[in-house]
């Protein structure tokens, strides 16, 4: 944007009306939504303080500011001035100062898109001598790296507060959610800021399976002194997917013995797995008590701006330029994971280039093409409504229906709140197709079993179980 434009020409306390409006904002809003909306934009405030001018990038950011946040801009504003302060919205010339303006909004969400570099041979992994144990660690998955919103805001502050203080608070450290949400970039990104801050930190990245072929391995060659020694005298234990333990009796004596061991030494555990501990199945009571003994938190699938961030910075890390619209169009249609997210995006890369077309919707529907006819074929708000009733064993007719009991009425908003998640359908619609319900009893749903999802973790799994099963 102009940078001449981004001071007003008002004197005095006027001067400071736009960054004391700014600072409202940052303190009020989710980091990631602050700088990719509201850090870019450019303001001219009128010399009597009456109007503010907002120039931005296009007119999708225009409409979408209109729609989200001038209200609560004007609010601010009015608050701060003592008078009502009017906003205009306009379109900033088109030079490239406007585009880079929104390119800087995203790296200051993803401070550092590009993986950090690899460490000096032969420690090519976690720095420490040739002769140590390797981390397995990946060095491209960090903090740095990691797009931050309200689906993982939680877990990445844990996360954090782990890596920069071991063995003390939340320990272990037991991170959930669906496939593609984040988990193993978070068990990383701990590992390589540990050792980061201290390089002669043991630490070691697993997979659950790894561990179970390590128990079998030592079986066979009766080497369970070094098997101990690996395991028992680690500083940092990042082990994924624990649920691959279920049924296998002897890798369960084995990890609860490290499990144990670890903690005794104040060293910490950091695990994953696709449900929350007491929703495992076939793992022994006792070592499930010990999942949770610590700090349990759920990923949930990235909120839609979060979606729109994580492509812009993964494209700008291949070296192109996603324009905003764009990210959008793909966001509103890729809407489960990041995994599907990257892989959506690598077919927009490579349609582009192999076409040697600029980035663009239409690109970008005909890229996706089969992936929008599969998702469009399978989830519908019917196709939930019968999903849902087979789940919590209702009659689908039940949706519809005007009975209130909380055996049907739980899950009717539960499907109304999927229906708004996973379908292009409008409240009013939603509405419609629930037995000519409002609109406003379709709120009503979709708000409070959105507010319950964070706090009930027996709600959060069975809305994970119902999306997985939706989105096949």
């Amino acid at each position: 944007m102009h940078e001449q434009l981004a001071a007003p020409p008002a004197a005095g306390a006027s001067a400071a009306l736009w960054p004391a409006c700014l600072d409202r904002l940052a303190q009020e809003l989710p980091e990631q939504q602050f700088n990719t909306w509201i850090r870019p934009l450019a303001a001219q405030l009128a010399p009597d303080a009456s109007r503010l001018t907002l120039f931005v990038a296009n007119r999708f950011t225009m409409d979408w500011m209109r729609a989200q946040y001038t209200q609560r801009i004007a609010g601010i504003l009015e608050q701060l001035q003592g008078h009502p302060v009017q906003i205009e919205l306009v379109l900033a010339p088109k030079k490239a100062s406007a585009k880079q303006g929104f390119s800087d909004s995203i790296r200051a969400l993803n401070t550092s898109a590009e993986p950090a570099p690899a460490e000096p041979a032969p420690a090519a992994e976690d720095g420490r001598d040739a002769g140590a144990p390797r981390s397995r660690l990946n060095t491209g998955l960090s903090f740095g790296t990691l797009v931050e919103g309200s689906a993982n805001r939680m877990a990445r502050a844990a996360a954090l507060h782990v890596a920069g203080a071991p063995g003390q608070l939340y320990n272990p450290l037991f991170i959930y959610g669906g496939v593609g949400l984040g988990k193993t970039h978070l068990m990383h990104a701990v590992g390589n800021k540990l050792l980061e801050d201290r390089p002669g930190a043991k630490v070691l990245y697993i997979h659950a399976e790894q561990f179970v072929s390590d128990v079998v391995k030592a079986y066979q060659r009766k080497t369970f002194d070094e098997f101990k020694e690996r395991y028992h005298s680690l500083d940092l234990l990042l082990i994924d997917d624990v649920q691959f333990f279920a049924n296998k009796e002897r890798t369960q004596e084995e990890f609860f013995n490290a499990f144990e061991a670890l903690l005794a030494k104040k060293s910490h555990i950091v695990m994953t797995s696709d449900t929350y501990p007491k929703g495992l199945a076939d793992i022994h009571e006792r070592l499930v008590s010990r999942f949770d003994s610590g700090l349990t938190v759920a990923l949930e699938p990235p909120e839609l701006e979060m979606r729109v961030a994580i492509l812009i910075s993964k494209a700008a890390a291949e070296g192109a330029e996603m324009p905003e619209e764009v990210a959008f169009f793909v966001a509103k249609n890729v809407r489960s994971n990041v995994r599907e997210l990257e892989g959506a995006l690598r077919k927009i890369l490579a349609y582009s280039r192999f076409n040697q077309k600029e980035i663009s919707i239409p690109l970008a529907r005909e890229a996706l093409r089969d992936l929008l006819s599969i998702q469009n074929r399978q989830i519908s708000v019917e196709n939930i409504q019968k999903t849902v009733a087979d789940y919590y064993k209702i009659k689908v007719s039940d949706m519809y229906s005007k009975k209130r009991p909380a055996s049907i009425a739980r899950p009717r908003q539960i499907a109304m709140y999927l229906a708004k998640e996973l379908t292009q359908k409008s409240l009013p619609e939603i509405g419609e197709l629930f037995g000519g319900r409002d609109h406003t009893t379709v709120l009503h749903a979709v708000r409070k079993i959105a507010g319950e999802r964070q706090q009930l973790t027996e709600l959060n799994q069975q809305l994970h179980v119902l999306e997985q099963t939706l989105k096949g």
